[in-house]
């Protein structure tokens, strides 16, 4: 992972756990969002994103969040270095194959 990126993703954990322990989950949702785009290439940030997302699914007692989120975390460790849906956000409100279009300020970290 090339450092701009890697701290880039970095910044979006950082923001994502600060929301998390001030139970803002929404928040916290939207940038694990933004760093599931930028680390789903890579095993383990991609793993963490989900891995995050899944906590944030028993917070919210989302049965949906957790089984799925389950599911993508075991598709990280296999597929990411494989394929990838390029910018899918991740959640398990979009398909978990369906690619997405990458915010321009993201974007320029996937080049």
């Amino acid at each position: 992972m090339k450092s701009e990126l890697k701290l880039a993703f970095q910044k979006e954990m950082a923001a994502a756990k600060e929301q998390y322990d001030n139970t803002q989950y929404s928040k916290s949702f939207y940038h694990l969002e933004r760093a599931h785009i930028l680390g789903q290439s890579f095993i383990i940030p991609h793993t963490q994103s989900h891995w995050w997302m899944l906590k944030l699914g028993f917070k919210r007692y989302s049965a949906r969040e957790v089984i799925g989120q389950i599911a993508r975390i075991f598709a990280s460790v296999i597929f990411s270095r494989i394929w990838v849906p390029k910018g899918n956000t991740g959640g398990t409100n979009v398909s978990p194959i369906k690619p997405m279009p990458i915010p321009a300020d993201l974007a320029e970290y996937l080049k």
